[in-house]
This record gives C-alpha cells, structure tokens and sequence, in this order.
C-alpha cells in the first residue's frame, strides 16, 4: 500500500504527467456530461419503457458501451460505436484496396490520411445509424406518446444533426485524449461508459441476493472471488506472449575495432493478437439471426444470448475470427524481411521465407489457445445469468466489457509507468552532472 501511494506522490511530481492526467479526466468528465443531456423535444422522465427495453441483450450491450446514453435517449446515444465501425472498415479494406495499402506505406502522412477517411466514414455511418435509432425508440421501443414533446420532420432533422454531432463530438474528445492525455482515447471512453454501469449493476445484485433464499452477503462474496479470479484470468489472456529468439550477427564496433558478439533478442508473438475485435465481428453477424428470428420462428433458439445455441455459434465465430483478424494484422512476411534488413535470423531457420513460414506457424499455434480461451471468456457471462446472476452483474463477468476495462487498464498503466521511468532516468543524468562538477 505504502508503495502504490508513494507512486501517485511521483506521478503528482511529474508536472507534465500531472497536467496530461488532469487533462484526461476533464474531457472525460466533459464525455460523461454530454451523455446525461437528452435530445431535445424527449421527455427524460417518459423513458422507463426505454429503458427496460436495454436492460438486457445487445441492446443492453450497446447501452453498456454508450455509459446509459443509448437508453437515455442522450446525445450521445451513438456514442463512439460508429467511429468503431468506420475503423474496422477501412482496416478491412486495407486488404483488397490498393490505395490504403499504399497509405499504410507511406508512414506518418499515409496514416494522416487513413485517418481522414476514417472520419468522413464515420459521418456516414452516424447519418444512417442516426435516423435507424429514432425510428427504433418511436416505434418499437414502447415509449408513450407523451415522451415525445415535438413531433414530425422538426423531430427527425434536429435529432439525427444533433446524434451526429454528438458523435463527432465523441471522436474529437477521444482523439484530444490520444494526442493531449494519457492512454488511447477511444477505448478510454468506451472503458469509462462501461464502468459508469457498475455501480448500479452491483447494487441490483446485490438487492436480489437479500431476498430470502438467495444467499445474502456469502453469496456475494463468493461471486467477487469468481469475479476477482476472472480478472486475473483476463490479464493473463491480454499480456501473454510466446517469445521467438532472435540472433542478430557479429558485428565490428567502430569505437574500439573490435568483435562484438551478436546480440540476441527475441520477437513476442501475443497469445491474443486480435483483442477484442473477434468479438465485435461475432456479434454483428448475431444481430442477423435475432433480426431474422422475428420473421422466422424456427430461428427463435438464436434469438436468446443465454441460449445454448447461440453461445456455441458465438463462440464458433469467435475462434474463426480470431484466426482471420490475427492473419490480415499480422504480416509475418514482412516482419521476416525487416528482420532480414537488420542482419538478425531466428537459430535453426534460414531468413526470408523460411523464417517466415515459422512464424506463421508458431502464430498458427498459438493461436488457437488463445481463441478458445477468448471465446469462453466472451461466453461466460450466460453461464453465470444461469448461476442466479442479474444480467447486468453477469456482463463484467467476461466478454467484451471485461476484456476492454482489462486490456485499457493495463495500456494506460504502461504510459504511466514510461513516464515515471523516464522522469527518474533525468535524475540520475542530472545528479551524475552535479557529481562531475564537483569532481572538477
């Protein structure tokens, strides 16, 4: 404890860690005021119906990542889930489409560029996700009509300018993080939103378990040491790496003209390379059967996400997209030739293709531990609903909350740490100054 509070003295000492911090946490705070603020002509006190509506479910999810916007009928009900979108896309399209491969070239202006087009997407995206989201919450969402206090065209063009801006707005605020603050600002938010939720997840789990028969505080408990050994389970999924050995040759130092042995290093080949964005995939190709299981009865067993059936489908497309996402973002034919260019081999393989196909085989292995035990995490929240568990509570169980808050978590403590151990490297530069002055 002592140790973790003399690290926050330090951090307070830093003064350009300090100020990037307190950055970061007002533009948060600024995120988190925007999301309270409901369109205009929407009766905030009319919203019950809403939100029931997304108390569970994928509805329930994309609630989860806007921090209760979406059920709020906020500004900020898309949220950052299109700017989510458009990146996707264009890495995607980075595959087939020659003029963004030679913008992933091109270094800092083709990356400038990726990012421009990745903003006019995500307009387009909120101009049609705009319009789909108020034609949900007026016709299928239950809500009276008292909720709405302006109807007809005023209604529509204002929401979907207003959805859009706040969308915009989201993505300014996120990328004024990455630049300005601390950590990568678009999963800050989306990390932020989904915590906003757990209090009062907690506190309906924890009502439910004081009813007679339920458990009372053991069984809380109990399901905090679950939680706790998931967590640890999920940090392992995240910083787990399999580390290739590098040799790298005998080269001639000029300083002394003499032989310096090759230094040997090592290349780390993540356990779960593609993150979180199996998950995304896998449960955008499961909005299809919900939507189709409204037409088709014979579909109704996919339409349960704590259903058999569309846990296992889930996690079938987990382990196929981890394999795939995995394949298109990490390029071991190149990473082979760069290792070429700077004179290192891996022992035993020669360089250039050979090294490359064990590469790709190594990933190819490691990899499906990695999407198994990424696809039960993702699965596990329906399992513990089973356990007696409120939804809500079940979410931070696993999936994709989890994974984020974990992966987010970690990334920004990295930073902080870079910031310490550079802020006490100048120290000791500064103190070996003073001591070859005073030598003099």
């Amino acid at each position: 404890m002592m140790n973790f509070i003399n690290t926050l003295k330090d951090i307070w000492k830093i003064e350009e860690l300090k100020e990037k911090l307190l950055l970061t946490l007002g533009l948060i705070a600024v995120y988190r005021f925007m999301a309270a603020v409901p369109l205009p002509g929407i009766d905030p006190t009319q919203l019950t119906a809403l939100k029931d509506s997304t108390s569970d479910g994928l509805l329930g999810l994309l609630n989860a990542f806007t921090g209760g916007a979406f059920a709020r009928a906020s500004v900020m009900a898309l949220g950052i889930m299109p700017y989510i979108s458009a990146s996707i896309v264009v890495q995607l399209m980075g595959i087939a489409v020659p003029y963004l491969q030679k913008l992933q070239k091109d270094g800092e202006s083709g990356r400038k560029k990726i990012t421009q087009i990745t903003r006019w997407l995500t307009i387009a995206i909120t101009l049609f996700q705009a319009p789909t989201y108020i034609g949900v919450i007026q016709n299928q969402m239950g809500l009276p009509q008292e909720a709405f206090l302006v109807t007809g065209a005023t209604f529509w063009v204002s929401s979907i300018i207003l959805l859009s801006a706040g969308t915009i707005f989201a993505m300014w605020l996120g990328e004024r993080i990455t630049d300005k603050g601390v950590g990568n600002g678009i999963s800050l938010l989306i990390t932020v939103g989904i915590i906003a939720n757990f209090p009062a997840a907690f506190i309906q789990e924890l009502v439910s378990k004081q009813t007679a028969g339920a458990g009372g505080i053991m069984m809380i408990l109990i399901e905090l040491i679950v939680w706790f050994v998931v967590i640890l389970l999920t940090v392992l999924l995240v910083t787990a790496v399999r580390k290739v050995a590098v040799q790298y040759a005998r080269r001639t130092a000029v300083t002394n003209i003499k032989d310096v042995d090759g230094a040997r290093q090592y290349i780390p080949l993540k356990l779960n390379a593609a993150g979180v964005m199996p998950i995304i995939f896998a449960q955008a190709i499961m909005f299809l059967p919900i939507a189709l299981g409204q037409k088709y009865p014979a579909l109704n067993s996919l339409t349960d996400i704590n259903g058999l059936w569309y846990n296992v489908i889930f996690a079938l497309l987990i382990i196929v997209f981890s394999y795939f996402y995995t394949a298109i973002t990490i390029p071991t034919n190149k990473m082979a030739e760069d290792l070429k260019r700077s004179n290192g081999f891996v022992p035993g393989y020669k360089p250039g293709e050979e090294t490359a196909n064990f590469l790709d085989s190594v990933l190819s292995r490691i990899t499906l531990p990695g999407s198994i035990f990424l696809a039960a995490l993702s699965i596990l929240p329906a399992i513990i609903v089973k356990f007696g568990v409120t939804q809500n509570w079940a979410m931070f169980y696993g999936g994709t909350s989890l994974i984020i808050m974990v992966g987010v978590a970690i990334d920004t403590i990295q930073q902080i740490n870079s910031y310490l151990l550079n802020s006490r490297y100048d120290g000791l530069m500064k103190t070996g100054n003073s001591n070859r002055k005073s030598l003099k």
